[in-house]
């Protein structure tokens, strides 16, 4: 956001003296660019090896029972990315500069070194992590392209993890555009191998695969280089503090987070497994492409959130707590009504944008009643996510935590696990809308003290 020339007092004035929607706007655009470009990345892989002749069926369910893993590791790099930008942007706004700087370098090294075990312990237990996240029911050809497109996933789960970190402290320093460079970058690299490595040199999902890493790397790569430009902290091994205050901080701003994405990811090895039981392998793919399309949706939402995120963490910390009211009812308003146009869309449409991804009947029919049923209370999604935006940008990490599980986990896993023994494949198209409407229930009393304490 600052060129060379920039001071810390221009960050300052910048955060807590512009016009609140228009500092919001000024940094969710980058952000919405950032996470329309994650979802774009997470649904390339599924287009092109759809398109792998005799396969497709096959390589989309394997890309689709990975893809809980790939969430969870998004998760812990969300986890230290989110606790580190969240402290240190409360920490600049209060004008504590060593602290923020001590926490930068603490965080990116935490989900280093866990990014580095990830990889390793992922793929010496490689077998039973596959049993696990599959469906019992897939064949022996979806299990080994799964075990093969793994393999290489866990390969850039330290690259994965340690830029989503340098991604969210620069978005929570104001520096969103340093940000979105860096990702759009990285998705730029793995569209354009993705048909290259799968299509014409025949690799398949070990294609897929490559593309998805090399495109991590790259994006590490140049948001390493954007946190040294302008007045953006340094990542510095001197300021390394692994200890229990830095870490109980990563913990209160970031489990929210993994909470929230972790729980996604638990929720798509239990939707996987319900839809390849009473479905098969065509039901995998159908429930696959919905959760990516939805994904691609709530990502433009998320990506508002986050426009939101430094203006009330930073406003939080200087004491502005009208400006941080102000942005969440801002944020709440806009995202509703885009939510409800995309919903309108996705429930017209339906068939066609499944048979985008994957032009088989049976795909198409399950797809199409999902996706349906869960844009039908897509607009809630503002409300909840918004919610816990709020509260973990204020550090509230006890009521963030538990917005963040409610919709992936305190309801939806009860649902998965109820519904389709009740209503068959029903069952499992209609889990998620459920937990849509129970968590949006919760969300709101908690929001609802916090903003009154606000307001007085």
């Amino acid at each position: 956001m600052f060129g060379r020339s920039g001071t810390k007092e221009d960050r300052y004035t910048m955060m807590t003296e512009t016009p609140v929607p228009k500092l919001i706007i000024r940094l969710a655009i980058p952000t919405i660019i950032s996470m329309l470009v994650t979802g774009f990345y997470n649904m390339a892989d599924t287009y092109f090896v759809a398109q792998i002749p005799g396969k497709g069926t096959q390589a989309t369910a394997a890309v689709g029972i990975v893809f809980p893993m790939m969430a969870i590791i998004q998760a812990l790099g969300f986890m230290f990315g989110h606790g580190s930008g969240n402290y240190l942007a409360r920490m600049l706004g209060a004008g504590k500069q060593k602290e923020a700087s001590e926490m930068a370098s603490t965080g990116f090294a935490m989900a280093m070194i866990t990014g580095l075990f990830v990889m390793v312990v992922g793929n010496i237990g490689i077998e039973p992590l596959t049993d696990v996240l599959a469906s019992s029911d897939v064949t022996e050809e979806t299990l080994e392209l799964t075990q093969q497109y793994a393999r290489i996933i866990l390969v850039g789960a330290p690259f994965m993890m340690c830029q989503f970190v340098v991604n969210n402290q620069l978005r929570f320093q104001g520096s969103a555009m340093y940000a979105m460079v860096g990702l759009v970058a990285g998705a730029i690299i793995n569209v354009l191998l993705d048909p290259l490595l799968i299509l014409t040199f025949d690799l398949g999902v070990t294609g897929a695969a490559i593309a998805t890493v090399s495109g991590q790397i790259m994006s590490f790569l140049i948001l390493l280089a954007g946190s040294r430009r302008g007045e953006n902290i340094r990542l510095r091994l001197k300021n390394v503090h692994i200890n229990g205050y830095y870490i109980g901080q990563v913990i209160n701003g970031g489990f929210p987070s993994l909470i929230r994405q972790g729980m996604a990811a638990v929720a798509t090895v239990l939707l996987n497994r319900a839809a390849g039981e009473y479905g098969q392998e065509a039901a995998i793919a159908g429930m696959s492409i919905v959760t990516r399309v939805l994904m691609m949706l709530a990502s433009a939402l998320i990506g508002f959130g986050q426009g939101y995120q430094p203006v009330c963490s930073f406003n939080y910390g200087a004491g502005k707590k009208d400006r941080v009211r102000q942005g969440f009812w801002f944020c709440l308003r806009w995202g509703t009504v885009f939510l409800v146009v995309v919903a309108a869309i996705c429930i017209i449409f339906a068939p066609d944008v499944i048979r985008i991804f994957r032009d088989d009947p049976d795909v198409v029919e399950v797809g199409s009643a999902a996706l349906r049923y869960q844009a039908a209370t897509l607009p809630l999604l503002a409300t909840t996510v918004m919610i816990n935006m709020m509260l973990q940008s204020m550090g509230k990490g006890l009521k963030a935590s538990i917005t963040a599980s409610a919709r992936n986990g305190l309801f939806f896993i009860p649902a998965i696990l109820l519904l389709p023994s009740l209503f068959g494949l029903t069952g499992v198209e209609i889990s998620q809308a459920v937990a849509d409407v129970c968590s949006v229930c919760l969300a709101v009393p908690l929001a609802a003290s916090e903003l009154r304490k606000m307001r007085e």
